[in-house]
């Protein structure tokens, strides 16, 4: 390939084995952010030009021939993105048993030439209005959605809707609004009625689909004090959709009376989070540190799309940072945004079957990752990830890498919880006492004396009263979840 020739597959953001229909796809997803008609910014009528090139080259099955001919080999480097992965062994061993073998992956921008620039804002705030979430609650929403309206560039969109038994929008997504209005809009949000999340969220959804953009960071953001009944499949089916659209969903819970395990699942769609404010006074920094972290995305959103191997699956998927959480486990997952200053770090947790140690290599996972940059005018190439392990008659030696140990430290402190609570769901409220009982232990163990003495308080009322306290269960899992986005903030070793 001469050095004036463009790489038409770097350009469409595909593999050089791509389909006939993933070029296509990627080629109309480009023309949709660089169009003349949408676009007028310097310098984008050139690479659309160079985006229709690309696919007049690749979609005539003789001339791709034609140009393949001239590449060079492919290196495998992704220009913009780096990766790096580490397996808690080196092999796996023959035996007629089941082995666990986990991996960790780490996910940040190359170093560039060029910074680019932080990406506009497309944010709709989703606010609960119902009756509980009168007083200091709602005074304090009101206040902190008024602080983020003041502090919008130019180039940010900011809607606000509020939701009971049904939804209000009460600021339209638009671009230079009179903020005055706008907050006095605002302050006239009063409590009432009932908690229905979909309503409010799909007004939501349409807002944000009225402004939405490639170019911006597109994400709503929930903030609700009590479950909803009865449209938790109709929202999660939102957050599909949502996803599809590259829409982030975001979602805080206040207080105690919510269901984390909804929202939870609701941002896991999208690869965004959830949060826990046990008290109003820190709805302020909690709202205001995902506004920032919007602010700082470099990545939106990775997904990985990967083939289900036949002896080998994917037992449990956690986010380190930013933002832990559990992910749904999926052939297309939303891993989540890499930051600015934080780097995306993932643990899996592989089950390998007897079955697929007979060989002496074993592929562990055979799969892409692909990402948004909405900063980015051309798309970005994806990276092929397939992972191989060697089999051998006997074990390693060889000790885990130290971050996989501390993760993985950190990680069983989170996942004894989670088995705490399922057996407290199961109603085995003794085996769940125990199961806290241990986990106090191994935060003490740590230094977390406070966290510790918290989940002893909860296994005493699991054993006498077979109920958590009112907060307990948030409580112990919030912060054992905090303990892990500690652990992946300390230095690589």
């Amino acid at each position: 390939m001469s050095p004036t020739t463009p790489d038409y597959y770097a350009v469409l953001g595909v593999f050089r084995d791509a389909s006939q229909e993933e070029i296509k796809r990627a080629y109309f997803e480009a023309a949709q952010r660089l169009h003349p008609d949408k676009n007028v910014a310097a310098g984008e009528t050139e690479l659309f030009l160079g985006i229709q090139q690309a696919y007049e080259v690749l979609s005539n099955p003789k001339r791709r021939n034609m140009y393949d001919a001239t590449l060079p080999p492919d290196i495998g480097d992704n220009p913009v993105l780096k990766y790096e992965v580490l397996f808690s062994r080196p092999s796996l061993v023959k035996l007629g048993e089941p082995q666990l073998l986990y991996m960790y992956l780490d996910l940040s921008p190359r170093e560039e030439k060029e910074v680019l620039p932080s990406p506009p804002l497309n944010i709709c705030l989703v606010l609960d209005r119902s009756t509980s979430m009168q007083g200091d609650k709602m005074d304090m929403v009101k206040a902190t959605a008024i602080q983020l309206l003041r502090s919008l560039r130019a180039e940010d969109v900011l809607s606000v809707v509020a939701f009971s038994d049904n939804a209000e929008v009460i600021i339209p997504a638009a671009l230079n609004t009179d903020k005055k209005k706008q907050e006095g809009r605002i302050q006239m949000i009063y409590p009432s009625g009932a908690t229905e999340i979909y309503n409010g969220l799909k007004a939501g959804y349409q807002e944000v689909r009225r402004t939405v953009d490639p170019s911006r960071v597109n994400h709503i953001i929930l903030l609700t004090d009590g479950q909803t009944y009865g449209d938790e499949q109709e929202c999660l089916k939102l957050a599909e959709t949502a996803a599809a659209q590259n829409i982030g969903i975001s979602g805080m819970g206040i207080g105690s009376d919510w269901n984390d395990i909804f929202l939870d699942a609701l941002a896991s769609k999208t690869g965004g989070s959830s949060a826990y404010i046990s008290n109003p006074k820190d709805i302020q920094r909690l709202l205001v540190e995902k506004f920032n972290a919007l602010i700082s995305t470099y990545a939106d959103d990775i997904i990985l799309e990967f083939q289900e191997q036949e002896d080998v699956k994917i037992n449990y998927a956690f986010r380190l940072q930013p933002d832990g959480c559990s992910l749904t486990v999926e052939p297309q997952m939303h891993l989540g945004p890499i930051l600015r200053d934080t780097s995306l770090q993932l643990m899996f947790e592989f089950l390998v079957n007897p079955s697929a140690l007979k060989t002496d290599v074993v592929t562990i996972l055979d799969g892409s990752l692909k990402a948004s940059i909405a900063a980015r005018s051309t798309p970005v190439p994806p990276i092929r990830l397939k992972l191989i392990r060697a089999v051998h008659s006997d074990p390693s030696s060889e000790p885990p890498p130290t971050r996989i140990l501390s993760a993985l430290s950190r990680l069983t402190l989170y996942r004894m919880q989670e088995r705490a609570r399922t057996s407290a769901d199961a109603g085995h409220f003794d085996t769940a006492a125990r199961q806290l009982q241990a986990l106090a232990t191994h935060l003490l163990s740590k230094g977390e004396h406070a966290l510790a003495k918290t989940a002893l308080f909860e296994a005493e009322n699991l054993e006498k009263m077979h109920a958590w306290s009112a907060s307990g269960n948030k409580d112990v899992k919030y912060s054992t979840r905090a303990l892990l986005l500690g652990g992946a903030k300390e230095k690589k070793k």
